[in-house]
């Protein structure tokens, strides 16, 4: 593999290796974690402590960044509970939901490509006696609204459907959802952490109830997140998870963590100031990538709908070739493949399962995440090599041979030795 991998040179200005994973996690900007400094030195005040001015400086900058968040999503300040990040969230919404709206119903509606955080969460309440409703999705990897429509029952409390898939970048109807589950009269909650500073998410217009947030999928940093709980029309309330002190208004005990509050809302004031210029940048990187790989390359698929997807997320099947040995042969790349990112087996992506692609086609699927400090020129050496490594590859497939001789491989009839 090694020599195949040497034939494409990475031009001059482009460092290795090159990170195209942004929606695993993206780097934190400068200019946040510059915000951050003085309250993991010098400012270290506890934000709870009202005593002294080191608890009161604490207590401002966070004041300052449930404004900064607030601002990004069209939410006012007293909306947003701080947490250690989305999973805890999810957990917050859902679990707290469930509890809180016991009395008026135990149905709760959400789909089967969400993120494990809800999907694990809903599990969970399925064993205390709630029933769960899990939406298929259509090839293109949106809902059917047809389908929401009819799993809405007069014991339905909380429909949570997320507003961008974290694998295949597609966006739901989240405008037309959260409209349905006012009209029904459902609280609605959204998983936004993929969407929130990429794609347009604004809680009123979009008559969002309940929705998580995440720092480190906005250049923020690692382990702090936000939940935002909607205070009118209607007013949500949410029983506590984690019990204490009495932390964010009664919702989520604990030590608020001051450094990563404040670069959670640095990274959503310049998210807010940046999104549309960024996004038709990163549209443009997307295109240029998929135009580059589809150019040389016979076989080659984009999973899920490229109308509503986030700008930076390419998700690609490379018939005939292994992801996982895709992956390898790309090794100065980094991306994810279509086999199991959640765990240690080498499953195929329940997410692309559900858009009914068979294991073969998921395993060949490679995801593309780029972000704010990707270049055109990382982009075209990462299509030469993507390019370089699948031809490769299938010339050691029999498979591929036997396609372009014209075998139809599904009438193949193979025997076991």
């Amino acid at each position: 593999m090694n020599e195949v991998a040497s034939q494409v040179e990475a031009p001059a200005g482009v460092n290795l290796p090159i990170y195209m994973d942004n929606q695993a996690t993206s780097p934190l900007d400068p200019r946040v974690l510059e915000a951050m400094m003085p309250y993991l030195t010098s400012k270290f005040g506890n934000a709870a402590s009202r005593n002294h001015s080191f608890g009161w400086e604490a207590e401002k900058a966070v004041d300052t960044a449930r404004e900064q968040v607030a601002k990004l999503i069209g939410a006012t300040a007293k909306e947003i509970v701080f947490t250690s990040g989305a999973t805890e969230s999810d957990n917050l919404a859902i679990k707290g939901i469930a509890e809180m709206y016991r009395e008026r119903g135990n149905h709760i509606v959400t789909q089967v490509t969400e993120h494990k955080a809800v999907l694990d969460t809903c599990k969970r309440l399925e064993k205390y006696g709630y029933r769960v409703t899990y939406l298929p999705v259509k090839a293109d990897g949106v809902i059917d609204l047809e389908d929401l429509k009819r799993a809405i029952d007069e014991k339905t409390i909380l429909v949570t459907i997320m507003a961008a898939n974290n694998e295949i970048g597609v966006l739901q109807p989240i405008r037309e959802i959260g409209w349905l589950c006012h009209e029904k009269g459902v609280l609605f909650h959204s998983d936004a952490v993929q969407a929130i500073g990429k794609a347009p998410f604004h809680v009123i217009d979009d008559y969002v109830d309940v929705a998580s947030i995440s720092a480190h999928k906005i250049y923020g940093p690692k382990g702090v997140g936000a939940l935002y709980v909607r205070r009118r029309n209607p007013r949500v309330q949410i029983a506590a998870q984690i019990d204490g002190g009495g932390h964010e208004r009664g919702m989520r005990s604990g030590t608020l963590n001051v450094p990563g509050i404040v670069g959670l809302g640095k990274a959503c004031e310049i998210a807010l100031a940046e999104m549309d210029t960024e996004a038709a940048y990163l549209r443009g990187l997307r295109d240029r990538l998929e135009a580059r790989i589809e150019a040389d390359l016979d076989f080659v698929h984009v999973n899920g709908s490229m109308e509503h997807r986030l700008p930076g997320n390419l998700n690609m099947s490379f018939l005939y070739v292994e992801g996982e040995s895709l992956l390898m042969g790309i090794n100065d790349v980094a991306v994810s493949s279509g086999s199991a990112c959640t765990s240690a087996t080498l499953e195929p992506s329940y997410v692309l399962k559900a858009l009914g692609l068979g294991d073969d086609v998921a395993h060949s699927s490679i995801r593309f995440g780029l972000g704010r400090f990707n270049t055109e020129a990382e982009v075209d050496y990462v299509a030469a090599r993507v390019v370089s490594i699948v031809r490769h590859l299938r010339e050691l497939s029999p498979l591929y041979e036997m396609v372009k001789e014209g075998i139809d491989l599904t009438k193949v009839e193979w025997q076991a030795h």
